[in-house]
């Protein structure tokens, strides 16, 4: 890692909505207010099942900030259809992959920034490791999940312990030209685990984690036994281009 540390980076924040209001626009307000000089633009991704009113607050915050907060329909289904379509939007040199429901604090999101400035490939945040935490998370997901990340982390040799949680930075060149393989929620994993089979170098950051205010979750509980289904295939599978050799050893 380079020792020079850039005064600003050019953020892609991706945004996926479905029937968030408040918590959508508290989101953009806290990482405008506190994050701005760093901030490149503000993808709102929404579907045809978008609920109305969660349109027009994007369409609120466009005209709020032109040119930096923009919405857009997905093209491929699901949510994980719906990040690959924003990953080939995005222009800037990172791309910061938020909730817009406050699942992923926002108020953290200036802390993850500073640290993907000392040229981290990837910085991820973590519920585990000493800082982080859950609040009012289920007991039996909360046991399931710690399972998955100790077995995962395992069998990648990566020191990241919350390889599920999708808040995290890229530098963009990492989710390009990957032959994409999950559409709904297991692509939280797919799309960190191909950048760190590439050689992607990582950390992460602590964060508190407590439930959504409005809105319903989209991932009933028995759809996170499919996550196994992306680690294990990538793992165990032939490298799929030349660029992805091995899996490497995670500094973090």
């Amino acid at each position: 890692m380079s020792d020079a540390v850039p005064t600003h980076l050019a953020v892609s924040i991706i945004m996926p909505v479905m029937d968030e209001t408040v918590s959508l626009r508290d989101t953009v307000e806290i990482v405008m207010n506190e994050c701005a000089p760093d901030i490149h633009e503000i993808i709102c991704v929404v579907s045809k099942f978008s609920a109305k009113e969660s349109i027009a607050v994007c369409e609120e915050l466009a005209a709020r900030w032109p040119r930096v907060v923009w919405m857009r329909q997905q093209t491929k289904p699901y949510l994980g259809g719906a990040l690959q379509d924003a990953f080939s939007w995005a222009t800037g040199s990172h791309i910061l992959l938020m909730a817009s429901d406050l699942e992923t604090p926002p108020h953290d999101a200036q802390s993850i920034i500073a640290k993907a400035k000392e040229s981290w490939d990837i910085v991820a945040t973590t519920r585990w490791s000493q800082g982080g935490s859950f609040e009012g998370y289920n007991p039996v997901k909360f046991v399931a999940n710690w399972l998955f990340q100790k077995g995962i982390g395992l069998l990648y040799r990566t020191k990241l312990t919350d390889l599920t949680y999708g808040y995290r930075i890229w530098k963009t060149e990492f989710l390009r030209g990957h032959k994409w393989e999950e559409l709904r929620h297991p692509f939280l994993l797919e799309c960190l685990l191909r950048p760190l089979r590439m050689g992607a170098t990582s950390t992460e950051i602590p964060v508190h984690w407590k439930p959504r205010i409005e809105g319903e979750s989209h991932n009933p509980f028995w759809r996170n036994f499919l996550y196994f289904r992306i680690a294990f295939r990538l793992r165990f599978s032939p490298s799929p281009d030349p660029t992805q050799p091995k899996i490497p050893e995670v500094i973090g």
